[in-house]
């Protein structure tokens, strides 16, 4: 055992281990057929016979305050990773899926969840979700078969949600069991754009509500009692993110799309909006060349922050959008600014993402709740979303 994990190096040939990884190739490759099964079977026993191969990495993060960061990679390039970040030891652990499994992560990883003992990782262009043990990184099952994935909402312990870009509809699974239960219909038959998209989730009581972002301008309103959608509220177009206050006052961060856009261009806005009556409460626009997104709250949910190249800080009381960034990008005239950020619900912390020209790995800046630098380190590919671990 050294630095936290274990790499093995068996020097003989294992039927038991051909036979395991076998095993577990068929489950992350089901759709597979024909010839291409026969390469891997191939393959596997090439790899598994070989003078020296190499174990997979056993990673024990038990325990630890950390932070996964989820690496979109390349669209269609299949170079998403997952890497784990301890703030304690300000030790960083890339690549950790693929070294645990054996397998690379997939095309696009979008966002990951943490519930209970496990995490939920979306691939949006694999069609896919991986689960594994948060603890140790290993796998544990998948979801498949899904069109363009974005965000898992957990309800309890046997209904989640997936929301989903292109396939106008919200899938409703088992988070026990893994087990696709059902969906909720979303399209919008009577527009001529391609309607409804869904992306991130928040919760008020029995209520999930979600944002519509792809040519859209809606935040949809689903019961999740009965699984249907039980309402709507037309907001700014293109909203991108949405959070739920101290107060029960959702904020929804729209871009107001981009010119030229068929579905139109305007000034992108920040709406708040009353979770009980859902009436509009307050709104503010942002200078036309802005482009907001990645709004986030603080644990204590009266302070939202956002990204505008920069980050910006803005309590949920005020009247005013901030005048003055937050933290500052030094590369947005070369690069466009900050890729992504997020609030570490343990101690207020702020981790950005700066994706530099997402070609290379990128950075992770960590701030204290007052600005100050406490550390950066490199990450994967494009790194666009975080989920930490509190227990």
């Amino acid at each position: 055992m050294e630095n936290g994990y274990e790499n093995k190096q068996p020097n003989i040939c294992s039927l038991a281990k051909i036979m395991k990884q076998l095993s577990f190739a068929v489950d992350f490759s089901q759709r597979i057929r024909g010839k291409l099964v026969t390469v891997i079977l191939f393959a596997l026993l090439f790899s598994s016979c070989s003078e020296s191969p190499v174990d997979t990495v056993f990673f024990n993060f038990s325990g630890d305050h950390g932070v996964y960061i989820v690496n979109e990679g390349n669209f269609m390039y299949g170079n998403s990773s997952l890497s784990f970040y301890n703030p304690d030891t300000k030790r960083v652990y890339n690549q950790v899926f693929q070294a645990r499994n054996g397998v690379p992560l997939g095309d696009v990883a979008q966002s990951m969840s943490i519930w209970k003992n496990l995490g939920f990782i979306v691939i949006n262009n694999s069609g896919k979700i991986y689960i594994i043990d948060h603890s140790t990184g290993e796998y544990k099952g998948h979801i498949s078969g899904l069109s363009s994935p974005r965000y898992v909402h957990i309800i309890n312990e046997k209904k989640a949600y997936i929301t989903d870009l292109y396939s106008k509809k919200i899938t409703i699974f088992n988070p026990t069991t893994f087990q696709v239960t059902g969906f909720i219909p979303v399209g919008n038959s009577n527009s001529e754009f391609s309607q409804h998209s869904t992306e991130q989730m928040v919760q008020y009581k029995n209520l999930i509500f979600t944002n519509c972002w792809s040519f859209d301008n809606k935040i949809l309103v689903i019961n999740s009692d009965t699984d249907q959608l039980v309402d709507s509220i037309e907001v700014f177009k293109q909203p991108n993110s949405i959070v739920i206050d101290r107060d029960n006052k959702i904020w929804v961060l729209s871009d107001g799309g981009f010119e030229g856009s068929p579905y139109g261009y305007e000034q992108a806005g920040l709406l708040k909006i009353n979770a009980e009556t859902h009436e509009i409460e307050r709104t503010f626009r942002f200078d036309k060349n802005d482009r907001p997104m990645n709004l986030c709250i603080n644990p204590t949910k009266d302070t939202l922050y956002f990204l505008n190249r920069h980050v910006w800080k803005m309590a949920v009381t005020e009247k005013h959008l901030p005048e003055k960034a937050f933290i500052t990008s030094k590369y947005t005239s070369l690069y466009g600014g900050f890729f992504s950020v997020a609030i570490d619900p343990t101690n207020r912390d702020v981790y950005i993402g700066d994706a530099i020209d997402h070609r290379q790995n990128g950075l992770i800046y960590r701030y204290d709740a007052s600005g100050s630098l406490i550390d950066s380190f490199k990450a994967g590919i494009s790194p666009g979303d975080f989920a930490f671990i509190t227990e």
